[in-house]
């Protein structure tokens, strides 16, 4: 008993909450990871019937560890058209033999302490599988919810080393002009505020940037509500240094303040 806790608890500890997300979202595709199915296998083949994980609610309970219990359901039916698609095997048909829909019976009596006391109750068969993903960031995610979930990443580049290949968004700010030419800002970057000065003094840099934002401003809520997990902007120019970076910055904070958790990276900084 102890250690069929330990194992689930083992297993469970070591996500994060945005990897917990991840596997969900993998879960919800009928396309389970490694991962998931050892945590299943060991639960549901270690588990002769759902006392076992009654007595582990009751061990919490008394440890008096906070915890939220997430049940994600759905009917036979659409159980069945899922691992017939996938031609995966249910776990306990391959350990007991049985056939896949005796296996959902035995594995609804095994989870039923879990059921009953769950939290929230998910019938995934109702929403798509990225509307599935955006409920669970909601219910878990501060700050945004499946915003947060979708991991954000603005990169500034230079053309001249080559397009970043995790790209999936690539902007252009060549068209400006290029503080590489100014005495004194050759040898600064994008991160020096001179050349954010130079750079945003000019008007078509600002109208630029405006419409950027505005093209960011429609297309990252469709890609959050698509499901996908991290999106990469990035931002180019020449050498990588000036206005890339520049632009890259004032990206991220737009990002921001829209309620998403952009990260930076300037590959070409320090070339």
């Amino acid at each position: 008993m102890k250690k069929k806790i330990q194992i689930l608890g083992m297993k469970l500890d070591n996500y994060s909450v945005r990897e917990s997300i991840l596997l969900a979202e993998s879960y919800l595709n009928g396309t389970s990871l490694n991962a998931i199915e050892d945590i299943s296998m060991k639960m549901l083949m270690e588990s002769e019937n759902n006392e076992v994980l009654g007595q582990a609610l009751q061990e919490l309970d008394a440890q008096k560890k906070p915890y939220k219990i997430l049940f994600l359901d759905a009917p036979d039916d659409v159980l069945m058209r899922r691992y017939s698609e996938t031609r995966r095997r249910h776990p306990i048909s391959i350990s007991e033999g049985l056939s896949t829909r005796e296996a959902f019976l035995k594995e609804r009596q095994i989870l039923e302490p879990l059921r009953v006391r769950a939290d929230y109750t998910i019938n995934t068969a109702l929403l798509s599988t990225a509307q599935n993903k955006e409920r669970i960031c909601d219910l878990f995610l501060k700050n945004g919810g499946a915003k947060s979930a979708m991991r954000l990443t603005i990169m500034s580049f230079g053309f001249k080393f080559g397009l970043p290949p995790e790209a999936d968004l690539v902007l252009d700010v060549r068209c400006l002009p290029n503080p590489f030419y100014v005495p004194g800002l050759k040898h600064k970057t994008g991160l020096d505020q001179e050349v954010v000065d130079f750079v945003m003094s000019h008007p078509e840099a600002k109208q630029l940037l405006e419409r950027y934002e505005l093209f960011l401003q429609v297309a990252l809520p469709l890609y959050v509500r698509e499901g996908k997990s991290q999106l990469t902007i990035a931002v180019g120019c020449t050498g990588g240094k000036h206005r890339s970076i520049t632009f890259a910055r004032k990206i991220a904070e737009y990002c921001t303040s829209l309620g998403y958790e952009p990260g930076v990276q300037h590959r070409d900084a320090m070339r």
